[in-house]
């Protein structure tokens, strides 16, 4: 595949090694007096290490490479410490290269590696945790319609957003007469579609629900979504359980949750939303209060 890629010029290259030090991923070596691209799987082509050559040696170009493998430059990443991982998170956030920063938030979960202090990415524009070399493992696709200039655009239903509440003078939200007022704080809602780095997630008290439990109980707005941050999913329907519990682990990681509330349906297969987030808390290694609520299919509480 073409790609940018760092290229070095032999000529004004003097061995100096400065550049070693700013490429975690350990693309750079230092060979018979020389710094080499020792591979192009851990080259990200990003250019950390151009600014750091005193002899202006290292530039960046595009050319055939072999795709660049988050995997395995996590694997070399994760040998040096904490603070080169913390460094290599910084660098792809601070890139806007959040698919891989995800996927390297996961390797770190996955592993049960402790996911450093970091600034994270700044959302623009979400994508899909769980990607891995092109390939989306974790999120649904959807594909824009045929009068659309770019059919394979990024779904604006992805689009992370947080929705401010009209708040009156008396400091009460403002409702339309005769009419229930949405208590909804963000989109997107469904779990596949959700980013772990979104800012909502900061301090919130999720809840995380049955999708079918909103039309069973008709006070789902004012009892349970009021002041809280939604995540939905279906544990009988929806088919990659796996990718659940790691992206919900990566959200107990990279924020500080205050409390969880789990609203099922009284079904069996219900029961597995608990499963998911107790195996999420699990691989998160973190403690949060969850409490758990029950809905009967005639929409009383038990």
């Amino acid at each position: 595949m073409k790609r940018k890629i760092i290229s070095i010029d032999d000529t004004k290259c003097t061995g100096c090694g400065q550049c070693i030090p700013d490429c975690p991923e350990g693309a750079l070596q230092i060979i018979d007096g020389k710094a080499r691209l020792v591979s192009d799987l851990f080259c990200d082509g990003l250019g950390a290490c151009i600014g750091t050559c005193p002899e202006g040696a290292i530039s960046i170009i595009e050319r055939e490479a072999e795709p660049y493998d988050e995997q395995k430059v996590m694997a070399v990443i994760v040998t040096q410490g904490i603070p080169v991982i913390k460094a290599h998170l910084e660098h792809l956030a601070g890139h806007g290269e959040t698919a891989l920063y995800n996927e390297a938030i996961e390797y770190l979960i996955e592993n049960s590696i402790p996911i450093p202090d970091h600034k994270p990415p700044v959302m623009k524009k979400p994508v899909p945790f769980g990607t891995r070399s092109g390939r989306n493992t974790h999120s649904a696709v959807c594909h824009a319609g045929p009068h659309e200039p770019n059919p394979f655009a990024g779904c604006p239903g992805e689009a992370a957003m947080n929705i401010p509440k009209e708040v009156t003078h008396t400091g009460h939200q403002q409702a339309i007469v005769g009419m229930s007022k949405s208590e909804l704080r963000q989109w997107p809602v469904q779990l596949a579609l959700l980013n772990p780095a979104a800012s909502y997630f900061q301090n919130a008290d999720l809840l995380i629900s049955a999708d079918c439990t909103p039309f069973a109980y008709g006070e789902f707005h004012q009892e349970f979504l009021k002041g809280r941050i939604l995540i939905i999913f279906c544990p009988k329907l929806d088919t990659d359980i796996e990718g659940y519990i790691s992206k919900l682990a990566a959200i107990f990681s990279l924020h500080a949750i205050k409390s969880i509330t789990i609203l099922r349906m009284e079904v069996p297969c219900c029961g597995g939303v608990r499963h998911v987030v107790e195996k999420a808390l699990e691989k998160s290694q973190k403690t949060i209060p969850v409490d758990e609520k029950t809905v009967t299919i005639n929409g009383s509480i038990v």
